[in-house]
Order: C-alpha cells, then sequence, then structure tokens
C-alpha cells in the first residue's frame, strides 16, 4: 500500500508498504478521506506538537472516514482510551492517561491507504454522508466539546477567535446551542475566512495583534464566552479583553510553544474563567446529527482536496493557510 510518512521538518515522503495486520478487537479498514488538522500542521512545520517531538518517521492524520470490508462507510475514533484510568473511569476519555491517538507519537494515522483499528473505535455513518462528511466530524466534534466547556446560555453573546476549521464550526455550533449574537476574528491577510465566517452569520473583526479586543467590547457591550481557537497569544489577550466581567475563556487552540500568556491583572479583576480543551468526549452521535438535519454544515469548510501522491502539496497548501479544510483521498 502507499503510505505518506513525516521523516522530519517539511520531510513528507511516500512509501510502499504491507497493508497492516488487525489485532485482536481490530478491523482492518480502507482509507476513504483523511484531513489535515492544525495540530498536523505543528508536526509538518516544527516536527513535534507540544512537549512531544518526532521520535520516528510517522504516519500523520486523524480525521478519518474509511470504508469497511462489507463496504460500510465509518468515522474512525482517532482516540483509544484505556479504559482503566481515573480520568476513563469517572467518564472523561478525552483525558485518558494512557490513550492511543492516531498519527501521534507511537501510532500511525491515517495518511495511508489502509489501516487496522478497533473495531469499537468505527462509527457507522448514514447514506447521505460522504467520506469528506466523515471527516469533519472529528473536528466538528472537538467545536462541540469547545462549546460545551464555555456554557453557553440561549440569548448569549459569543466571540470566536480564530477562523479556521475550527473556529467556523465553533460559529455553527456557539449558534445551535442558542448564541443571539456571535462575533468572530481572522487575520485580515485571511480574508477567505472572515468571508467564512460572515456566511456562518458571525460578525467578524479583523485581528490586530490582540487589539481588536477592545473593538469587540465596545460593540457587544462585553462577551458572554469567548472561544480562542488560533493558537496565539494574540488571540487570548483580544479574548480578555473583549469579554465583559465573570465571562468564560474557552482556549482550544493549540500553541506553537510550551507556554501560553494572558493579561493578568485584567483577567483577575474581571474574575475570568479560563477552560483548557482536551479534544472531545462523547461526541460523535451529537456531531452527526447535527450534520444530517442540517444544523451544521461542514461541506462548504472542504476547499481542496489531493490523491496521497501529493500529500507534499497538500500540507504546503495548508501550512499556507490559503483554503479552510484540505482533505487527501487515498
Amino acid at each position: 500500500m502507499r503510505v505518506a510518512r513525516l521523516h522530519g521538518h517539511g520531510d513528507l515522503r511516500l512509501h510502499d508498504e504491507p497493508a497492516p495486520a488487525p489485532r485482536a478487537g481490530e478491523a482492518l479498514v480502507r482509507v476513504r478521506a483523511v484531513g489535515i488538522c492544525g495540530s498536523d500542521l505543528h508536526w509538518f512545520g516544527e516536527g513535534g506538537i507540544g512537549d512531544t517531538r518526532l521520535e520516528r518517521p510517522l504516519v500523520l492524520g486523524h480525521e478519518i472516514a474509511a470504508e469497511t470490508a462489507d463496504g460500510r462507510l465509518v468515522a474512525v475514533d482517532p482516540a483509544i482510551p484505556c479504559g482503566a484510568c481515573r480520568p476513563c473511569t469517572e467518564g472523561n476519555p478525552n483525558l485518558c492517561e494512557a490513550v492511543r491517538f492516531a498519527g501521534h507519537a507511537g501510532d500511525d494515522g491515517a495518511m495511508r491507504e489502509w489501516m487496522a483499528w478497533p473495531e469499537r473505535c468505527l462509527i457507522p455513518l448514514p447514506a447521505s454522508f460522504t467520506a469528506a462528511d466523515g471527516v469533519m466530524l472529528e473536528p466538528l466534534g472537538v467545536a462541540i466539546h469547545a462549546v460545551d466547556l464555555a456554557h453557553v446560555r440561549p440569548g448569549a453573546t459569543v466571540g470566536v477567535f480564530g477562523c479556521g476549521p475550527i473556529g467556523l464550526l465553533l460559529v455553527q455550533v456557539a449558534r445551535a446551542a442558542g448564541a443571539a449574537k456571535v462575533v468572530a476574528t481572522e487575520l485580515a491577510s485571511r480574508p477567505h475566512r472572515l468571508e467564512a465566517a460572515r456566511a456562518a452569520s458571525a460578525e467578524t473583526f479583523a485581528a490586530d495583534a490582540g487589539r481588536e479586543g477592545r473593538a469587540i467590547r465596545a460593540a457587544t457591550g462585553g462577551l458572554d464566552v469567548a472561544i480562542e481557537a488560533a493558537g496565539k497569544d494574540e488571540a487570548v489577550d483580544a479574548a480578555v479583553e473583549a469579554v465583559r466581567p465573570g465571562a468564560r475563556v474557552v482556549l482550544a487552540g493549540i500553541p506553537g510553544g510550551l507556554r501560553t500568556s494572558f493579561p493578568a491583572a485584567t483577567a483577575r479583576r474581571k474574575g475570568i474563567t479560563f477552560v483548557m480543551v482536551r479534544r472531545m468526549k462523547h461526541t460523535y452521535p451529537r456531531a452527526i446529527e447535527l450534520v444530517e438535519r442540517g444544523v451544521v454544515d461542514v461541506r462548504s469548510a472542504v476547499t481542496h482536496r489531493f490523491g496521497l501522491e501529493d500529500s507534499p502539496a497538500a500540507f504546503a497548501l495548508a501550512a499556507r493557510r490559503d483554503g479552510l479544510k484540505v482533505v487527501i483521498e487515498p
């Protein structure tokens, strides 16, 4: 089978390898589509993510749709929690202390033609779904989990800071959760993302090194909730400035370094609650329902498709943020 492996910073190579042999409880599935996520771009551009570094050539890709041996289209949950640690037994498998995750550390992801994965992690998709729809359920799950953590109430004013694919999904999910007003920010150099946010009924502000926070607060009277989805300190600064006293600021973006900073004096004075997002939790059924009912539009986010042989070009385009979601179809 054909495989795309990351060997180092920006070094993505194609290989021919045997198809994997399923172990007990696993199924061999044919990968139909896999999305390039922001975390994949950290691996590609930095040779790691957070404090985890590339130690061997790694197959990336955790936003996955595949086909089973009997022809069923499924989404593939990239996380394999242990089920036995305290977070797992308390109902928080996304915080599992021994989780295996596709395309991370020791576990190869889906940028290949075939993968063997636990049958319990295969989620059947409705007949109306395409493979690209299945890919989008993972980032949609992250957006749902972030909005859950944000405690969005009916009538709330919500800000989304960063309009990549997850940010754009956050705009839609916040609306579905009852937000009366959603504002969104993105760099002026990415006008296509600002336009996509407006198409999703958000009022947009150009990101300006964090200074946009004051303009947002003046326009809204202070956000009830801010969700940062850019992975940049400037976005956190803007979120802290834009919210009202007593608000929640949810950090969903993945920073390039090991630290995130924020204006402590302002945050303390406002009594802000900070919440961190770790992947997603029990979201696939809800994500499928939102897409199937047309409450959330995922298809408009998929702007580019590549074959596996063109995966280096796909990553280069995604790294430039020229489009929205880039999908590889092995």
